[in-house]
């Protein structure tokens, strides 16, 4: 893996906004568990202390190689490989019990959609692969050779919100009768018949998320991230999560809801019986979007939301 000319990974979204939410302790513990090429690291390490500690977190060696180069001169940032729902063993890998503030920048880096080779992309000819960690785990071609014909079809439907899921499933497992699907030409293959030929860009979107979810077991990641990191933020501290599509923003804004309003009694009640505190609050606006300027120097940038939250 190389960056390109500018040693740029990938361009941090809503960088200003990440650290004037994020940062209240500059001598704190903060931990970046989806670290990428290091983009909002960088930003946030300007601001801390030098005896802060900044924990990068990512499953992706070519993102903690990028990261390491960038970073290089902060002697403070400690990079670490696994995934961002590991919060023991990542705490005790560097040494601390809690931190002062989270950032997870969800979805895929820019990098891993421009290189063909980590198939995330549906450029023809790319091979199907969309590990996150390319190092190991089950590819997307292995699990389009696995899954029978409803199985694919609840992932397309689920994960990519494709309404012509069944068609396509179908297409798939008539398609790998005679060859295995390898590459990102297959695939569309499959999906062309399936669809309004106007909006085929949008389905190959659609039907690729699906598969790249599927393959690195994403939501259930970040429902376990966000319980866990939760517990260890120290109160007055902050989460701030960035999110990318719909099913990834859904789960961290009823997540945030259910820890500013726990309270389980029924709506009739006048006083709660159930004994559950509020654990975070959300800070307002409840989320923040990328103004025109940034979008238009970052296409990539059209579908973030940010939200943030303080630990009680």
């Amino acid at each position: 893996m190389r960056p390109d000319e500018t040693g740029m990974y990938h361009i941090p979204v809503l960088a200003r906004e990440v650290c004037d939410a994020l940062i209240g302790d500059t001598h704190g513990v903060y931990y970046d568990g989806t670290l990428g090429g290091g983009g909002h690291a960088e930003q946030i390490l300007k601001r801390l202390d030098k005896d802060a500690l900044y924990i990068g977190v990512d499953r992706d060696p070519d993102a903690l190689q990028a990261a390491g180069e960038r970073l290089r001169l902060f002697a403070n940032f400690r990079p670490v490989k696994a995934v961002f729902h590991q919060v023991p063993y990542v705490l005790a890998t560097v040494g601390v019990e809690a931190l002062d503030g989270v950032l997870l920048d969800l979805g895929v880096s820019s990098w891993q959609i421009d290189a063909d080779s980590r198939g995330f992309t549906f450029r023809e000819n790319a091979p199907l692969d969309m590990r996150m960690d390319a190092t190991q785990g089950e590819t997307a071609a292995e699990l389009l050779s696995r899954l029978d014909e409803q199985a694919l079809a609840n992932i397309i439907f689920r994960y990519g919100e494709e309404r012509r899921s069944r068609c396509i499933a179908r297409r798939i497992v008539r398609r790998r009768q005679s060859a295995p699907l390898q590459t990102s030409s297959d695939l569309l293959a499959c999906i062309d018949p399936c669809v309004d030929p106007r909006y085929r860009t949008k389905s190959y979107a659609r039907v690729f998320q699906a598969l790249r979810i599927a393959v690195n077991d994403e939501l259930n990641v970040l429902k376990e991230a966000l319980t866990q990191l939760t517990e260890v933020l120290k109160p007055g501290a902050r989460m701030a999560v960035i999110t990318y599509h719909s099913l990834e923003d859904r789960i961290v804004k009823h997540f945030l809801q259910q820890m500013e309003n726990p309270c389980t009694c029924p709506p009739h009640v006048p006083v709660c019986t159930c004994g559950k505190r509020p654990v975070m609050k959300r800070i307002r606006p409840y989320f923040r979007t990328p103004g025109t300027r940034e979008t238009a120097d970052n296409a990539r940038a059209r579908s973030a939301k940010l939200r943030v939250a303080e630990k009680l």
